[in-house]
């Protein structure tokens, strides 16, 4: 018996995909109520943010973590599975958590937030994720839906379309922080050395 084909999908067709999902992310987000706790926890508290996630999911929070730091907001990534080795003594009391999971079940990142609040039990935390009705979005404070998008990938498995929303709810959260602390050009160019990016906020921080 030959293996069942996956349907052709055309160029166009996966242009006007990505642009449904994105357009159905759910408006009701409690977006406010995430950049409160990490305006509390980073900017008035002195802590971090500590992005997670496992497999493409991880390296969207790694992403974020880096587009967090150089936009003025502390960030770094924390692997679920090196927490349970000792990575999670790099988390702190005035900390927060912003984890992602599609099917909000992985379970390395739920057993990082038991870890976690065993050790930080106020510990905020904010999951981005395409089930909000999940055990990860039961046991955070904040979540965030993509809307849970049909993956792009013809096989419906791979992670494709819900890559693409998780990356631009973080967008969101970032550009919406960078306004709420009042991010410059000069404070880019502290943070830029190198590069074109370095040298065009250089440039635009002596001309405002």
């Amino acid at each position: 018996m030959q293996p069942s084909q996956a349907p052709f999908i055309s160029i166009d067709e996966m242009l006007q995909a990505e642009i449904t999902a994105l357009r159905s992310i759910p408006k009701d987000n409690d977006y406010e109520r995430a950049l409160e706790l990490i305006l509390e926890a980073v900017h008035r508290q002195g802590g971090r943010l500590i992005t997670s996630g496992m497999g493409k999911a991880g390296q969207i929070a790694l992403n974020i973590a880096t587009t967090f730091s150089s936009t003025g907001t502390p960030a770094y990534f924390l692997h679920p599975s090196e927490a349970q080795h000792g990575d999670l003594g790099m988390v702190c009391s005035k900390d927060i958590l912003l984890l992602i999971s599609n099917s909000g079940k992985t379970r390395e990142v739920i057993e990082l937030v038991e870890l976690a609040r065993n050790m930080i039990p106020s510990i905020p935390i904010i999951l981005i994720t395409g089930n909000t009705d999940s055990p990860l979005a039961e046991m955070v404070d904040v979540s965030l839906s993509t809307g849970n998008p049909r993956e792009l990938c013809p096989l419906g498995l791979t992670p494709t379309t819900s890559t693409t929303v998780m990356t631009v709810l973080g967008d969101l959260l970032v550009v919406s922080m960078m306004q709420r602390i009042g991010f410059s050009y000069q404070d880019y160019a502290l943070r830029h050395h190198g590069g074109y990016l370095g040298h065009k906020s250089r440039t635009l921080s002596t001309q405002g």
